[in-house]
């Protein structure tokens, strides 16, 4: 957001204090909710203000002035995995992901055919450091599909579909038997009367079948820390709980939940290393989108 209401002077020179928000179209991030985000960049010298008009400011001339503003007006500079070292030799790059999902002991990946332990992470340069180890290592590979997240929206309209619901499109034979498969084998996930807590099935876990979507399930499992596993990431459609977890507990931490709704914590350190992250850290606005993106 601060990126690009800043972008936007840039390319404008000046912007109407009123008017800026036009330029989006009513878009929800770009409203009302983001004019705290608008203040502290007036407030710390990004933008400057002249009567109603707002341009670049003193700050943002030192902080992006160089290579012509490049850093404020490209998307991506750098890609997003992290180089990981040994020593003074390069032994590959990793998913970020694996170096701030929680872990019970040490840190450690699965790289160039071996394992290795975490022993120290520079955030602002992207750069892991580690040391050989017998075992234990993790690997990960960012695709496309793990970068979006599913809407509450779209993964209901998925659990609609499971539960009997035909798309309003004609559908031919083999798309039909592929369908009466994927509601087979996902029929003990949903239930008509609502939501599915399920232990077992797939492996030990306890699962909250939620088909809330990726932010709702990243919230509640911020929100129900008393319940749900500390050591899980968040999914589209369900949330991880406890293995001892009693009906008692779910009843308890339900009846809870609406007074300490929470968003997800985002790891600072993560934060630091982000492509942009000069905007106001407590604003409500700011820290959901970097909940969201330090969990993708």
């Amino acid at each position: 957001m601060a990126q690009q209401v800043l972008a936007l002077c840039l390319q404008e020179h000046t912007v109407g204090d009123r008017l800026w928000q036009e330029w989006w179209g009513g878009l929800g991030p770009f409203g009302p909710a983001a004019e705290p985000i608008v203040r502290h960049l007036v407030g710390e010298g990004y933008l400057e203000r002249d009567g109603d008009l707002l341009f670049i400011g003193p700050e943002a001339e030192r902080r992006f002035g160089y290579r012509h503003f490049m850093d404020l007006t490209a998307v991506f500079t750098a890609a997003p995995e992290f180089t990981v070292l040994s020593g003074r030799s390069e032994i590959g790059t990793t998913d970020p992901q694996l170096l701030t999902e929680e872990v019970a002991g040490p840190r450690r990946l699965l790289l160039a055919g071996r394992n290795w332990q975490v022993t120290y992470i520079d955030w602002s340069r992207r750069r892991c450091f580690v040391e050989p180890v017998d075992g234990g290592g993790k690997a990960r590979w960012s695709s496309g599909r793990a970068l979006r997240a599913l809407s509450h929206e779209l993964t209901g309209a998925a659990r609609e579909v499971l539960l009997g619901a035909d798309p309003p499109v004609t559908l031919t034979k083999r798309a039909e038997s592929a369908l009466a498969q994927v509601r087979e084998d996902n029929a003990e996930y949903v239930h008509p009367d609502g939501t599915v807590i399920l232990r077992g099935g797939r492996d030990t876990n306890v699962r909250w079948w939620t088909w809330a979507g990726y932010r709702a399930n990243a919230t509640l499992a911020a929100t129900l820390t008393n319940i749900a596993d500390p050591l899980q990431r968040p999914t589209d459609t369900y949330v991880r709980l406890r293995e001892d977890l009693t009906p008692d507990d779910w009843q308890k931490a339900k009846a809870e939940a609406e007074s300490r709704l929470c968003l997800p914590a985002v790891d600072a350190r993560a934060a630091s290393g982000l492509k942009f992250n000069t905007a106001p850290s407590d604003s409500p606005q700011l820290s959901g989108d970097l909940a969201f993106s330090a969990h993708n």
